[in-house]
Parts: C-alpha cells; sequence; structure tokens
C-alpha cells in the first residue's frame, strides 16, 4: 500500500510541475452523494443534482398542507375516543395508553393549527368530513363505543384504535413520498414512530383480554 502511495505522489507531483499554469479544479462538483435510507431501508447513492432535489424544504406543497388539514381532524376523532376510557375502560393498561395517545396527538394538533397558519390556511372546522380518510371510526362505531363498559369497551377501543392508527401510518407514508416541508416530514416520522409502537401495545392488550 505504501508502494501504491508513493507511485500516486510521485505522479502528482508530475502533474503539479508540468501544469502549473493551469487554474485550480473544482472538487466535489460532479461526487456522488450518499443518500441515508429511511429506517429499515439501505442508503443509497445518487448523482448531486437528484440529491438536491431530496432534501426537505422550507416550501409545503398540496400534499403537505392535505396531510396537515387532514391528520388534525384525523387526531380529533383519536383524542375523543381517548377521552372515554377513563370512566368506561376496565383495563388498567389501556387506560394508560389513552392518556399517552391524548398527551402526544394534542400537541401535534396545537403545532399543525399553528403551521397551517404560518403558511396562511385555517385549521379544519371541528365537525369537518373526513370521507374517506384511512382508519377513521364511522359515526356509528362511536355511538357504539359511548354505549359499551368494561371489557366490552376496551375490546371496540383496541379495535377501533388500531385501525385508527393504521390509517395515520398510510397517510404519513404518502407525505413522506410527495411531501416537501420539513416540519411536516418530521411529524409525519414521528407520527409513524409513536403509533407503530402503540399499536404493538395494543395487539399486545388484545391477547389478554
Amino acid at each position: 500500500m505504501r508502494a501504491a502511495l508513493v507511485v500516486v505522489i510521485a505522479a502528482l507531483s508530475l502533474v503539479a510541475c508540468t501544469s502549473e499554469a493551469d487554474p485550480p479544479a473544482t472538487s466535489g462538483a460532479s461526487a456522488p452523494v450518499i443518500v441515508p435510507g429511511r429506517p429499515g431501508e439501505p442508503a443509497r447513492t445518487v448523482a448531486p443534482d437528484v440529491a438536491a432535489t431530496l432534501v426537505p424544504t422550507a416550501t409545503a406543497n398540496a400534499a403537505d398542507v392535505t396531510y396537515v388539514q387532514d391528520m388534525v381532524v384525523h387526531h380529533r376523532q383519536a383524542l375523543e375516543m381517548a377521552s372515554l376510557a377513563p370512566t368506561r375502560g376496565e383495563h388498567v393498561r389501556l387506560k394508560s395508553l389513552a392518556s399517552r395517545i391524548a398527551d402526544s396527538q394534542g400537541p401535534e394538533i396545537q403545532f399543525m393549527i399553528s403551521w397551517l397558519q404560518q403558511q396562511g390556511l385555517r385549521a379544519p372546522a371541528h365537525h369537518a368530513r373526513h370521507g374517506s380518510m384511512p382508519g377513521m371510526a364511522t359515526p356509528e362505531q362511536l355511538a357504539a363505543l359511548r354505549a359499551a363498559s368494561g371489557k366490552e369497551f376496551d375490546r371496540l377501543f383496541i379495535k377501533l384504535m388500531t385501525a385508527h392508527h393504521l390509517g395515520a401510518l398510510t397517510m404519513s407514508e404518502k407525505v413522506l413520498v410527495s411531501g416537501a416541508h420539513q416540519r411536516v416530514e418530521e411529524l409525519a416520522n414521528d407520527v409513524s414512530v409513536g403509533q407503530a409502537a402503540e399499536i404493538r401495545r395494543m395487539r399486545e392488550m388484545e391477547a389478554e383480554l
């Protein structure tokens, strides 16, 4: 290896001696860039011009706005369901989970409303339609949850909240692909990690009921 290094140094010295008048070369202009993969995905190597387009920006696009507006509505329903657990639930761990959902998603709603205001947009109304938004409970399912208590409530809560969280993961995955705003990407990653962990807890609890 040392011999090879000597050869390289000698070659560089020769070039320097024979081309002192040449302007210095621009370094790194076309060097490939290693882009880290998302959790569980390998890193990849791309050209500098491609890498520049992969970096999240401070400019929102339509996908960012749709995600935040929809997630406000989505989170509000989760808080509505979680608020029933203290008086209707039976499982101690389920009540604790419902409390954590409220503690995490409440501040996220406030962040999303502030973000929308910064974009010059209003937050969705409290009774905004959710259409085909993934994971949302129907009015009939919510009525059944309000009427349930004890183990019946616990089972229905886990069923509805698991579906609700899976819907949030779908929404987050979509904006991570098509969104552009850095803060929205950070939010979507937080939602994905937090709610995936809660899904695992709910499935463990489901086996105990």
